[in-house]
């Protein structure tokens, strides 16, 4: 369906440039509006699978001490209704939304060993498990989590690796599909044990926000989250205490 959606964008894109189309109006179409959305994301993959050029700008002599490297839950820490990114401290986010780790590693020597930071937190994962850049399995992203850290310690940065927040489905919003049968928690809770053995093997810190966002039920806190996957502001007030701390025994 997706494809066939993408199509006739395409078809109704370049029929919009004929004399006949100047006419008359397009009609009003959701799953046309999604095929078109889909095919410009598709395209500026295509031309910047990792974006590199999303920080080229801000990265021109910068520094700091730490830098997040991560996806939309790092990207989103920034704004202001979040409470900011650890306001006066030197850290640099490096956040972009809907990243896997192929695209965090692709752009880690630009976005973060370029910044000469000390610390590097990495936070990832969830969306290579969602798929969105193709399907993965745990080893492709567990390898891929590796490869940062072995970058970062070859630069002499010190690793944070963070676990992957839980998910819920207390907001699900049909039709969408519940956020557990696309992001399934056992998948999570074994990367994340997968993190936590390798970090204490190779002496990187590992950063718990699992465990601390979790509910009786096992899942991603009600209060936490207005979207079963990203934290509001209630959720980030639990997570920068913890990162501030692994920051912290990282530097020590």
């Amino acid at each position: 369906m997706k494809k066939t959606m993408i199509g006739m964008a395409f078809v109704l894109a370049a029929a919009a440039w004929t004399p006949a189309a100047q006419q008359q109006q397009l009609p009003d179409c959701p799953d046309l509006v999604r095929a078109m959305q889909d095919m410009m994301r598709f395209d500026a993959r295509l031309r910047d699978f990792a974006n590199l050029a999303w920080y080229r700008t801000a990265n021109r002599d910068a520094k700091a001490r730490v830098v997040f490297m991560g996806d939309s839950i790092t990207d989103a820490w920034i704004q202001p209704q979040y409470g900011g990114f650890f306001p006066g401290k030197p850290y640099a986010d490096r956040g972009i939304s809907g990243q896997t780790t192929p695209q965090m590693l692709l752009r880690f020597r630009p976005d973060v060993i370029a910044l000469h930071p000390e610390v590097v937190v990495i936070l990832a994962g969830t969306n290579d498990i969602a798929a969105n850049t193709g399907p993965m399995t745990d080893e492709e992203i567990e390898g891929n989590l590796a490869s940062m850290c072995e970058l970062a310690q070859a630069s002499r940065i010190r690793a944070v690796l963070s676990s992957i927040t839980p998910i819920s489905n207390y907001h699900a919003r049909p039709p969408a599909p519940p956020m557990p049968s696309r992001r399934p928690p056992a998948r999570i809770i074994a990367i994340n044990n997968w993190m936590r053995a390798y970090a204490a093997e190779h002496h990187h810190v590992y950063l718990d926000y699992y465990t601390a966002m979790l509910d009786q039920d096992g899942m991603l806190r009600a209060e936490l989250s207005e979207d079963d996957l990203h934290p509001n502001a209630k959720g980030y007030a639990v997570m920068a205490p913890l990162a501030e701390a692994a920051i912290q025994r990282a530097l020590k």
